[in-house]
């Protein structure tokens, strides 16, 4: 069974979300000297940011021929 074929849109889509946690990681990040527990939040943010910013790069590339 071939893999689906690629949607712009869901990539679109995926790319903000993944932009939208790198900012959520990174104002975490800035308040972990205030509070150490937002360290878990910054992994968590930067490990779902990676994973969107895959299939936001798998969507938008063109289908192999």
């Amino acid at each position: 069974m071939p893999p689906p074929p690629p949607r712009p849109a869901l990539g679109a889509l995926f790319l903000v979300l993944a932009i939208a946690f790198v900012g959520i990681a990174a104002a975490a990040a800035e308040a972990v000297n205030s509070n150490r527990g937002l360290v878990v939040l910054v992994v968590a943010a930067g490990a779902l940011a990676l994973w969107l910013l895959t299939l936001a790069l798998r969507n938008l590339r063109k289908p192999r021929s």
